[in-house]
């Protein structure tokens, strides 16, 4: 009796296609079908049994059911650009298995290197993520070790729990939506995320290239703006206060706005189901220039170093924040409210560019076909509130919006902050037709393009706040060592500053002193000490341990800056000619080594 045939169903960008062929038939014979059904070519494509490219179907002359292919399986496909030329299959080797040795031996990545997520996301990869319930004393009817649907732990996405808090939770963290999609009968095994492509797929031969061609496969879809349900960060905290007030002290002496580069760390946040939150401990500020309603960034030679100090503390960049504050009284310390409520909450300019910065720092994520999906970068606005008072805003923008700056899809418009306008298309770019919903005066809901489009559909509030116990690991002293490019304010790094800075603390006090971030990066960027030379240092302030601090000031690298804050010591001999006294007769100040004043005749002393 002949045996029954079996389809197998095979997943591509281009659709599904369904190969009917005998569980008796080797690998070899079914990748050479799969190749003629697709239109594939001889190299540069790969069969996976998952979505996370861990079951790679490779060349051999086994049976389809001796390696575990069942009737109704799906099949990824996954192409791989290559790197030589086809196969010959016009040869001595046989035809079926020398196609399938060019698919096993050529589309395996030779750079597919695992992804390094973060220490956070591998942490909160093995939390159950569970909402536990305590028993409740009404509808609950079982004993103490008993469970119900009334007190049954929840799953951290369970919308119902999260709306009833106080406040409620508005976004899902990342992990628990993680958790909703892999939540199915199959466990997410063909979950994949997939960020969002507003250019035209390159290398497509079915046409000329653009302007003068374009397909379905190498067009971009129409993109529907929608409300994120997740977030990458749920909270951003500040470490203590006098980190803000640090920064602010620029505006409050200058009038001018500043910008400035937060560097911390990632930590899971409690308070919200599988969340993360951002802990902010020190405050970078770059060379800029300064005006009372506008910022120019300039280019920063030292930023690599100033990144690698933060590297051997164990922190990093997570976030910027600016200013955008106007006074309104002096005397009461009020300014002005500029933000929320009918005005703006970011410019479309500040959305571009903390779309900017986020794609210049990726989410690494097992789960994404790139392997980085959205971002755990943050932006922070310092403005006026109702109440006129200062307060701190914190927001991302959404993935779709990366996507669009990062394609060149959007640009701000001239004469309203709270519009964006997505570019036409020209001869140079094709950009998709982007939407967003709205609703009329009869509440039906439009479509409308995005033509301009209000930049509110592309934020995402972040909560942020300080602690109860506030930790004061890089502002152990209330005198602070200067802030880097304040020179416009007359706060100035100079090795005359270093060495006051230094003598005015005891030995005692050592590990306070260098318990500054912007006093270490000093001694980096002008390179007092070495990077190399600086990581004990960096460690014993790390673990806030006084003896590791102490046994540092002995080093070599430590009495080299000694030695040079002496020489800077120095004080040259003043000539005579360019001495000053006061006649103790008539004040008059007189110069040079005259015996008598100038002014009365009378003698010096």
């Amino acid at each position: 009796m002949a045996q029954k045939s079996i389809i197998v169903r095979i997943q591509s960008k281009e659709g599904t296609k369904r190969i009917q062929i005998s569980p008796t038939s080797s690998v070899g014979h079914f990748l050479n079908e799969v190749r003629n059904t697709l239109n594939l070519a001889n190299i540069g494509w790969s069969l996976y049994k998952d979505r996370q490219k861990s079951q790679r179907i490779a060349n051999s002359r086994k049976s389809l059911s001796s390696i575990g292919i069942k009737h109704g399986d799906l099949l990824l496909l996954h192409e791989e650009p290559t790197a030589g030329s086809s196969m010959n299959l016009d040869d001595g080797m046989d035809v079926l298995d020398s196609a399938a040795a060019a698919v096993s031996n050529v589309t395996t990545p030779l750079t597919d290197s695992k992804i390094i997520e973060d220490e956070v996301d591998v942490l909160l990869s093995k939390d159950e993520g569970l909402i536990h319930r305590e028993r409740h004393p009404q509808l609950c009817r079982h004993g103490p070790l008993g469970k119900c649907i009334h007190c049954s732990p929840l799953e951290p996405y369970d919308e119902e729990y999260l709306s009833n808090l106080e406040p409620p939770i508005k976004h899902l963290s990342f992990h628990s939506y993680l958790r909703k999609l892999r939540s199915g009968v199959d466990k997410g095994k063909f979950t994949m995320l997939e960020n969002v492509v507003c250019k035209i797929a390159p290398g497509c031969k079915e046409h000329p290239p653009w302007p003068n061609g374009i397909c379905t496969k190498c067009q971009p879809n129409a993109i529907t703006l929608n409300r994120q349900r997740y977030r990458h960060v749920d909270y951003v905290m500040f470490q203590n206060a006098k980190i803000m007030e640090n920064f602010l002290n620029y505006w409050r002496i200058s009038g001018c706005q500043r910008l400035g580069y937060l560097y911390g760390y990632y930590e899971p946040h409690r308070d919200v189901p599988l969340g993360i939150k951002a802990v902010v401990v020190a405050i970078y500020e770059p060379p800029q220039k300064n005006f009372k309603n506008s910022i120019q960034l300039l280019e920063d030679t030292k930023a690599d170093t100033v990144d690698a100090v933060a590297n051997l503390l164990g922190f990093r960049k997570v976030g910027w924040i600016i200013t955008d504050l106007l006074p309104q009284d002096v005397r009461k310390g009020s300014v002005q409210h500029t933000r929320g409520g009918d005005m703006h909450l970011m410019s479309a300019e500040e959305c571009m560019m903390a779309a900017n910065f986020q794609n210049n720092h990726p989410n690494p994520c097992q789960y994404a076909r790139d392997k980085y999906f959205g971002s755990k970068f943050v932006t922070v606005i310092v403005s006026g509130n109702s109440n006129n008072t200062i307060d701190i805003h914190g927001y991302q923008v959404s993935n779709q919006c990366m996507s669009l700056v990062r394609d060149g899809c959007l640009v701000p418009t001239k004469d309203d902050p709270t519009l964006a306008y997505v570019k036409n298309s020209s001869n140079a770019q094709y950009v998709p037709d982007v939407f967003y919903k709205t609703k009329d005066e009869y509440n039906n809901e439009r479509l409308m393009l995005g033509r301009p489009l209000p930049v509110e559909y592309l934020l995402i509030d972040v909560p942020n706040g300080f602690p109860k116990n506030m930790k004061f690991l890089l502002d152990k002293l209330d005198d602070h060592f200067p802030i880097e490019n304040r020179d416009k304010i007359g706060q100035l790094q100079n090795v005359t500053i270093l060495a006051s800075y230094v003598e005015k603390y005891t030995y005692g006090k050592y590990l306070e002193m260098v318990s500054d971030f912007h006093f270490l990066t000093y001694l980096a960027v002008t390179e007092l000490i070495k990077l190399e030379d600086l990581q004990p240092l960096a460690k014993a302030v790390k673990n806030e341990s006084a003896l590791e601090a102490l046994r540092f000031k002995e080093c070599k690298a430590w009495l080299t800056v000694e030695q040079l804050i002496k020489a800077n010591d120095i004080p040259d001999e003043p000539s005579n000619a360019s001495q000053e006294w006061s006649c103790q007769h008539c004040t008059f100040i007189n110069t040079g080594s005259a015996e008598a004043c100038e002014m009365c005749s009378l003698p010096r002393s």
